[in-house]
């Protein structure tokens, strides 16, 4: 899958994954070493990130049920966690430094 900010018309990934079942989502990206720039994640449902266990930052998007951006944290580290985000429906992981500000609250994006 693509993920696409109609917003800005850009490109956000190239390579998105989906978790959307109870053990795909709690996995996560626990055991990866890296994210490739490009790839993502898509945790569906989702309303915070947790980063135990993590070997690597990323950058986060939660979205609403229609795709609109409620919320973005950049470069998240390990060992840290988001807050609940009120709002979020669900949540792209991508490697962090990915968005460095391209991406924000109130954006639509497009993940097919």
């Amino acid at each position: 899958m693509i993920a696409r900010n109609q917003t800005k018309g850009s490109t956000v990934a190239t390579k998105v994954e989906r978790a959307d079942t109870l053990i795909s989502r709690a996995v996560g990206l626990l055991g990866r070493g890296s994210m490739e720039q490009g790839a993502g994640l898509w945790l569906d449902p989702c309303v915070s990130v947790h980063m135990f266990f993590m070997r690597f930052p990323i950058d986060v998007v939660f979205l609403d049920r229609e795709g609109k951006v409620v919320r973005v944290f950049e470069d998240l580290k390990p060992w840290r966690m988001t807050p609940y985000v009120n709002g979020a429906r669900s949540a792209l992981e991508l490697a962090g430094g990915s968005l460095r500000g391209s991406v924000e609250t109130g954006d639509i994006l497009e993940i097919s």
